[in-house]
């Protein structure tokens, strides 16, 4: 029976793994599928796991619970000769070893890029994990209580001051539902006002989310301001050390949350492979998600989401190119699973055309953005569609129920603001005060 090793459990690997279970026939193929994370982190509510709007728990898919005839092995794939056509699995605990395959899917997604600014890797947080976003959150709780117990000056501006680099969505959403999470402590703390708090966000480019119009663009940056947000367009972050911020327009100011949201790579355990790269770490594909190299097709390789160069044959992408977001990674993930079984079957696969359906960003409670083609919605419309539309895109109807019935009991009863942080030393409370023996 052939052997499938997909690797990598995000969206592409997840959903290759969940259509092969249904499209193959049983004795047909096995499929494994290897990632570090026994579950699938749904992305686009990241924002909004920071701002207390979504449950941590509920913007997470279980590989496990949902991918039943697929054998799932939690752990990382530290190396791959497809010459040899072996992966080396190192789990956390134990040896590594060696697993042969018939067809290996490389869909390892990717990781923040960074630049070597003084300071963004002692201090900076990234928004690509839920437990990025979850300590976000408790961090900027934590620092409503302690800010609330200090007098007017530097250190409570420190405690007050948010930082997002990079103006794409994923920075602009962080950045307005941060905001408008931090507008809604203050009415928790009587003490402290709109004026007390501080948000900014660094962008390099003269623009902010380049997928929405200008008009859209400049909508969002107006609402922002009026919600004291302070947006720096054509700047960059010089220095970040101790939370000392220093943009190139010579501003100066201290934060105690750095955010790095500009851009991402593809995961750099790519370049310990003999699989052909292009010059951005990206796996070269075809439009039918097969790896190729100078000879042509490597067989039994195939790549999908962010870590694959994917030619976006609909002529919208990059640099000729599916860009690195979820639609894409989504529906790559299913067109993988069906043209695996078409070669499984002798037939051919067929390339992956894909026209972008348009964005939607979320920008706090009752504030959204909507882009597709020169049709652009804003205000609460355009929230409520993105609410709908990711409310039904996150996989498993499981997690769909239990989203739309946080948001209708958060409708009534409001966002739950209260910080667990203490939860990344659980025994400390009981350590404080348990008995040990006389010296």
């Amino acid at each position: 029976m052939p052997r499938i090793l997909i690797v990598g459990g995000g969206y592409a690997g997840f959903y290759t793994a969940l259509k092969l279970e249904k499209q193959l026939r049983r004795g047909e193929a096995e499929v494994i599928l290897v990632d570090p994370l026994p579950y699938m982190t749904y992305q686009p509510f990241l924002p909004e796991v920071a701002a207390g709007s979504v449950e941590p728990r509920h913007a997470v898919v279980s590989h496990r619970k949902h991918l039943k005839r697929t054998t799932v092995i939690t752990a990382a794939v530290t190396g791959i000769d497809h010459a040899a056509k072996t992966a080396t699995i190192t789990p956390e605990l134990g040896e590594p070893y060696s697993i042969d395959y018939d067809h290996i899917v490389v869909t390892a997604g990717s990781v923040s890029r960074t630049f070597p600014i003084p300071g963004v890797a002692d201090v900076a947080i990234g928004m690509k994990s839920i437990e990025e976003a979850v300590a976000v959150r408790d961090r900027l709780i934590d620092n409503f209580s302690r800010a609330a117990l200090l007098p007017a000056g530097p250190e409570r501006d420190r405690l007050l001051t948010v930082v997002v680099v990079g103006g794409g969505f994923a920075g602009i959403e962080t950045f307005a539902e941060l905001r408008s999470l931090a507008s809604a402590l203050l009415s928790e703390y009587p003490g402290l006002t709109l004026d007390d708090t501080h948000f900014h966000l660094i962008e390099a480019m003269g623009r902010i989310m380049p997928e929405v119009s200008l008009k859209t663009s400049h909508w969002v940056l107006k609402n922002l301001a009026q919600r004291d947000a302070i947006v720096h367009l054509d700047t960059q972050l010089t220095s970040a050390v101790d939370g000392r911020i220093e943009l190139s327009t010579g501003e100066v100011f201290e934060s105690d949350i750095v955010i790095w949201t500009a851009g991402v790579m593809a995961h750099p355990m790519m370049r310990g492979t003999d699989l052909p790269l292009d010059d951005r770490g990206r796996i070269r594909t075809q439009p039918d998600l097969r790896i190729h190299d100078d000879n042509g097709v490597v067989e039994g390789a195939w790549a999908a989401g962010d870590v694959a160069a994917v030619p976006d044959l609909t002529g919208g992408g990059v640099g000729g190119f599916c860009v690195p977001n979820a639609q894409h990674a989504v529906r790559q993930g299913k067109q993988m699973a069906k043209n695996l079984v078409a070669v499984l079957r002798d037939e051919s696969p067929r390339d992956y055309v894909h026209q972008n359906m348009g964005a939607v960003a979320g920008l706090g409670l009752w504030v959204g953005a909507f882009q597709w083609r020169n049709v652009g919605i804003t205000g609460w419309p355009a929230w409520i569609m993105h609410r709908g539309y990711h409310g039904l895109a996150i996989p498993m109807w499981e997690r769909k129920l239990r989203v739309f019935g946080a948001w209708v009991g958060h409708f009534f009863l409001g966002r739950d603001m209260v910080s667990l942080s203490a939860r990344e030393q659980p025994q400390a409370y009981f350590q404080k005060f348990a008995s040990r023996p006389k010296a």
